[in-house]
């Protein structure tokens, strides 16, 4: 965890709505340092729990936690590697504001080089996601949502307010992990939809699928970590959509013991 630099008791941090921009811009900025080293040779290592790990998510995450904290000083930032260093926090002292990032979501993506990895920031209050912003580098696209004011989605065809859709009468078509999940529960959960098609994609862009009416639903079986999901959550939350947990029906909430989510399933509208 990067704690708060600032301790001293200065001005209110900003609203969530004027932060949006400026977390837009980190995203895109540690997209070009990932796609530096997308663009090159490059080694893979593994971490203690024997999720890979490559430079670029180093590189990535150095400009999203220098870069946050220099614009809200007082707000903490849980960052992927840094937790895998050191060790997720006391739920206790992150406070109601911090950040989560996850500077390289689908490390697996990454060295197939498919394209399908994300740049992840979410602000969370209160345990809730209240702004994420979600960049696929590779891809040239970018999805952004603020809660309560809406979801949008920036390509090369420009700038789009994204919505969930209604459930289609023909089927839900459903979004799978790509490199991760549990097969057999997916298919048992299944049995109880009328399912029209199943695909699977990598990162949080199952998330954002959902966020632009593009698919329905994606339930998510297996280990995840809060920042893997948190900024696909706050786009989706802000389209019209929800992740709920799986045992209780609840929606997901952060700050957990461990920073560990239960299993869950993602819905459009």
């Amino acid at each position: 965890m990067i704690a708060p630099t600032d301790p001293t008791p200065l001005r209110p941090e900003p609203r969530p709505g004027a932060l949006l921009p400026a977390v837009e811009l980190f995203v895109r900025e540690a997209g070009a340092v990932i796609l530096e080293v997308y663009a090159a040779d490059f080694a893979v290592t593994h971490k203690t729990d024997d999720t890979p790990v490559t430079v670029a998510d180093q590189r990535a995450e150095t400009v999203l936690t220098r870069s946050l904290s220099m614009l809200t000083p007082r707000i903490p930032v849980i960052a992927e590697e840094a937790v895998a260093a050191a060790g997720a926090p006391d739920p206790a002292e992150l406070g109601e504001r911090f950040w989560l990032v996850d500077p390289l979501d689908g490390t697996r993506e990454f060295v197939a080089r498919n394209g399908e990895f994300t740049v992840n920031v979410a602000l969370i209050e209160r345990g809730e996601p209240v702004l994420g912003v979600v960049f696929a580098p590779a891809l040239g696209r970018l999805y952004a949502g603020l809660v309560g004011h809406g979801a949008w989605c920036e390509d090369p065809n420009g700038r789009r307010a994204i919505h969930c859709r209604a459930a289609p009468a023909t089927g839900l078509d459903v979004v799978a992990s790509r490199s991760h999940g549990n097969p057999a529960a997916l298919q048992k959960f299944l049995t109880q939809h009328k399912v029209a098609s199943v695909v699977a994609a990598g990162s949080s862009l199952k998330l954002c699928l959902l966020a632009e009416g593009r698919a329905d639903l994606y339930p998510r079986f297996g280990r995840t970590m809060e920042w893997d999901i948190a900024a696909g959550h706050a786009v989706l939350a802000a389209a019209g959509g929800s992740v709920l947990r799986l045992d209780d029906g609840t929606s997901l909430r952060y700050g957990k013991s461990a920073l560990e989510n239960p299993d869950f399933i993602a819905r459009g509208a």
